[in-house]
């Protein structure tokens, strides 16, 4: 059985902004697309460092230093001078809460 980790409430969660937290140690950064939430891990695969300041660009995470763009549905690297995918996490709503979960 899965575990799940409530991250705060969904009304906290704009459209296009990333909302970072922690799940089972590791950071991680959600994501609203439209209707869908999208959860990565906030460590870009290029510098190893976190998305904080990154923009979304359709369902694309943008890395803010080198500009490497990530899927969020998939957590592909999209371009240079990223190539290694990011890790993704099971997300969902559920009573107005955001849920992530623990891998």
């Amino acid at each position: 059985m899965s575990a799940w980790v409530d991250i705060g409430p969904l009304s906290e969660l704009a459209e296009g902004v990333p909302l970072s937290a922690e799940v089972d140690g590791v950071a991680v950064v959600v994501v609203r697309c439209g209707s869908d939430l999208y959860a990565v891990e906030d460590r870009c695969t290029h510098d190893g460092e976190s998305f904080t300041g990154a923009e979304v660009e359709g369902c694309e995470l943008v890395c803010p230093r080198h500009g490497s763009h990530f899927s969020l549905p998939t957590g592909e690297a999209l371009t240079p001078p990223a190539y290694e995918p990011l890790r993704t996490f099971a997300v969902r709503e559920q009573d107005g809460r955001i849920l992530v979960e623990q891998s």
